[in-house]
This record gives C-alpha cells, sequence and structure tokens, in this order.
C-alpha cells in the first residue's frame, strides 16, 4: 500500500473554517465484508478495528448535549460492529436523524438476516453504495456477485416500505466513478438509474449522490502504482470551484474514528489529519462535548479538492 498523504501535503487548498456543528459521522470500524477498489478507508475482511463500547457512550453522551440534528454512521461495514443498533436506537430517542452508509450486501451475512427490519422500525435513513446500474460495472469493481445480492437487498427494503411514497422511510443510492474520473451530472445519472433499475428490476429510491474518488488509501495506492496519481489530483485542481468552498461537508460535520478520536472528515480520518483544537496534537470527542467549534480552522491538504472539483462532492452528493 503507497502511502499518498506525503504526496498531498503541501497544497494550495484555501483556508476555511467550521461553520455550525450540524452532523456527527462516526465511523465504528473498518470491517467489512467487501474490499472494494475505490474504497477510501481501505476497509475489508480482515480489518479488526472495532469501536468499543466506552466509545460508543461517549458518542452518545455527545450527542445529549451537542445541537447536531444527524447521527451518520459509517464503516468499514457499519452493522458488522457490535454496537451499531445501540447507536441507533439511542440516536433515535434523542431525536435525531439516523443514517446508515450500507453496502447492501451485508444484509445478506450471517446473523444479519433481521437488519432491514430493524433499520425499518426504526425508521433509519439508508445510504446506500450502488456505484453503478449495470451489473457488470459493479462486479468488476466490488466483486462477484456482488450486484445481484445488492438488488435483492434493495427489494428487501423496498417491501418494507423504504422509498415508497408516505412511508417516510428513505434509501439513496451513492455512485462513484470507475476509475480517475469526475462524476458525471448528478442529475441526469439520477433519472438513468431510476429509470434502469425500475423498468429491470423493479427496484426504487429516493435520490442518487455522485461521489468523487479521494486520491487516498486503497484508491490512491492504485493511482500511484499505474503512474497517475499526479495527473487526477491535477484534474480535481483544474475543475475546483470556489463556490462549492461554502458547502463542503467538513464545515458543519465532525468525524469521530472507532478510537474516539475526532476529524474534519471521514477523509482526513484515513489520512490521520486530526481535527485542529486547543493546540492538542489530537483531540477525542470527549474533550468536545459542551464545546463550540464555530470558526475552527480545518486542516487540509490536496485531496480536498476533490470535494470541490465540478459540480463539487460530498457526503450528500453534488454541491452545484
Amino acid at each position: 500500500m503507497h502511502a499518498t498523504l506525503p504526496l498531498l501535503q503541501k497544497t494550495t487548498f484555501p483556508a476555511i473554517g467550521r461553520k455550525r456543528l450540524e452532523v456527527l459521522q462516526v465511523n465504528v470500524g473498518y470491517r467489512c465484508n467487501q474490499a472494494c477498489l475505490h474504497c477510501h478507508v481501505n476497509a475489508g475482511p480482515t480489518r479488526t478495528e472495532a469501536m468499543s463500547a466506552e466509545v460508543a457512550e461517549t458518542v452518545i453522551a455527545f450527542l445529549r448535549v451537542a445541537d447536531v440534528g444527524t447521527l451518520d454512521i459509517t464503516g468499514g461495514a457499519p452493522e458488522l460492529n457490535p454496537h451499531f443498533r445501540r447507536l441507533v436506537e439511542a440516536g433515535r430517542a434523542l431525536g435525531k436523524r439516523v443514517m446508515d452508509r450500507c453496502n447492501l450486501t451485508v444484509l445478506e451475512q450471517p446473523g444479519q438476516e433481521g437488519l432491514p427490519a430493524f433499520l425499518a422500525g426504526n425508521r433509519v435513513d439508508v445510504v446506500a453504495s450502488l456505484p453503478c446500474y449495470l451489473e457488470d460495472n459493479v462486479n468488476r469493481q466490488r466483486g462477484d456477485g456482488v450486484f445481484a445480492s445488492s438488488i435483492r437487498a434493495l427489494r428487501r427494503l423496498n417491501a418494507l416500505g423504504y422509498a415508497q411514497a408516505g412511508s417516510g422511510l428513505t434509501l439513496d443510492l451513492v455512485y462513484n466513478p470507475q476509475g480517475p474520473s469526475l462524476p458525471p451530472a448528478q442529475a441526469k445519472l439520477e433519472q438513468e438509474y431510476r429509470d434502469h433499475l425500475a423498468q429491470r428490476y423493479d427496484v426504487r429510491f429516493d435520490r442518487l449522490y455522485t461521489l468523487a474518488n479521494m486520491p487516498i488509501n486503497r484508491f490512491g495506492s492504485m493511482l500511484v502504482s499505474k503512474g497517475q496519481f499526479g495527473a487526477y489530483v491535477q484534474l480535481l485542481k483544474d475543475n475546483h470551484r470556489e463556490r462549492n468552498l461554502d458547502d463542503v461537508m467538513c464545515r458543519s460535520l465532525l468525524s469521530v474514528d472507532w478510537r474516539g478520536y475526532v476529524y474534519d472528515c471521514d477523509f482526513n480520518q484515513m489520512l490521520g489529519l486530526p481535527l485542529r483544537h486547543a493546540g492538542r496534537a489530537r483531540t477525542r470527542l470527549a474533550d468536545l462535548i459542551g464545546r463550540e467549534l464555530d470558526g475552527n480552522p480545518i486542516a487540509v491538504a490536496d485531496h480536498c479538492f476533490g470535494c470541490t472539483a465540478g459540480q463539487g462532492s460530498s457526503c450528500g452528493g453534488a454541491l452545484a
């Protein structure tokens, strides 16, 4: 695995600061039942990092006092963490919107038979990764059989009311490019997904999010191996749009890792770029309970151009 942080640290990305905190994004661990080529987490079946019960309770304690509307749970496959359901139930009990960033195939893993009903019963918003609506492309990027498993999972969620009018159960999909290119226009691609999945598989969803691939971890290392790293970073820089700076996710989101340390975003977490606060080298979530972060400087490097290039990219899809 090639280290990409040294290639990204000397940056011309503009200095930016935090706004009011709206989303607490919690990465509960890097274990996953898949090992996707584009994964910025480098997640996979052999990863053992997992959030403890103690850190999960710190997350809940933070939510009790913070004016945060959304708990965004990610991984790895977050559902494989033994404390995932505790976090979901506590977040919902506190009146928070809870999001599960789901790879879909985890619904067919042993021991997860009741997961779809659990998500629906707790009215969890499912944000599901489906990097293409074509079977060959998905299997090439994520492994043989992944597309068929994903379609079965989407049908199960639809049957429980997800993406059905009036149900209040939200099911969004996430697209990533196959290689070192910018995502296509989100609205047009969403309609293509909607038409194809409905007509071919009788699958419904609410929105499509298009995300740029970040030149870090597994994807970044692949670019280095192929001699494409510099060209891809330059593509991101050449397509930088100042107007996207107001809405990049790091300005209103706080990322927490499995140990309880905090970062400006999940990408910075993977690079080991901690949130800057009160002169500390690293800050734990426990240290921020009851504290405000408005105006706090955000740690940036060249990968940040991935969020401002073209139509922009964030955990909520395109910005423009």
